[in-house]
């Protein structure tokens, strides 16, 4: 399928007044006017939209999604994306911890407002992201307007998300979650270690929410970042999630499933 890039710029209150730029890759079918998509938010890492993003989002929009990515860090820089260098990562990190929970919130709103009001998209909303961007799609989740999110390496959504600690209230209100939700980490990740990983875990079991939840043995953190600053891009592995996503979206995104009809599923325990 043929894409479309273009920005739209929204002014934001949370943190002050300003402008968040979302950067949107549209998928077009020629001689299909009037095709409508499902949309699809992807929040990036601390880097901003960088090469490895409008990539990922770009492969997303092909299989048929609108993909509006926002810029993160408005507050702080334009929209231009930061460099895989020691003094761009320091600079994302600071401003990850500096941005407010609520500004944040304002933004994954925005964002899928956008999406809602494009007369090319049918109305049925997922989100996703990597590293800081999973955390993100995952406070997208808590939007009840939002029907399927894929979290790559939610970075630190267990107990110090975004630096916050005690103050984040990601995982208390896991409840709120509506749509269905895949979680991926890779087993050697340290930036969410086991504990980590076992407590997000156990908190969505707990709080019921329909979810899928895969460790892939050998991947680091960010490892579907195709770029080799450090070392960690797998593309075997990174194609195989990807995989999971298109399923995952494919299934609660374009077709038309009708409400859930309320009832507990029971399974059967025999061979």
């Amino acid at each position: 399928m043929l894409v479309k890039e273009f920005h739209h710029d929204v002014g934001t209150s949370a943190d002050g007044n300003g402008t968040m730029r979302i950067y949107v890759f549209h998928p077009t079918i020629p001689n299909y006017p009037n095709a409508r998509f499902p949309g699809v938010v992807v929040f990036s890492e601390i880097y901003q939209v960088t090469g490895p993003v409008a990539r990922f989002a770009r492969q997303i929009a092909g299989q048929g999604y609108i993909v509006a990515a926002p810029s993160s860090y408005h507050e702080f820089t334009g929209p231009d994306a930061l460099k895989y260098d020691a003094a761009d990562t320091d600079r994302g990190n600071e401003w990850k911890v500096a941005k407010k929970l609520s500004a944040y919130d304002e933004d994954a709103s925005l964002s899928v407002d956008y999406l809602l009001s494009l007369p090319t998209c049918t109305g049925r909303i997922g989100a996703t992201g990597m590293c800081l961007g999973g955390h993100l799609a995952y406070r997208c989740a808590l939007d009840k307007r939002v029907h399927a999110t894929v979290c790559y390496f939610a970075t630190d959504i267990h107990s110090r998300t975004l630096g916050r600690g005690k103050d984040d209230d990601s995982l208390a209100r896991a409840g709120d979650i509506k749509g269905e939700i895949t979680m991926i980490f890779g087993k050697n990740d340290t930036h969410v270690p086991p504990e980590g990983r076992d407590l997000i875990r156990k908190t969505l079991h707990e709080k019921g929410v329909l979810f899928s939840f895969y460790e892939v043995a050998w991947a680091q953190h960010a490892f579907i970042r195709d770029e080799l600053s450090k070392g960690r891009y797998d593309p075997a592995i990174s194609k195989v999630c990807f995989e999971m996503l298109l399923e995952l979206f494919g299934r609660t995104l374009k077709l038309d499933l009708g409400d859930h009809d309320g009832k507990e599923l029971k399974i059967e325990d025999v061979c």
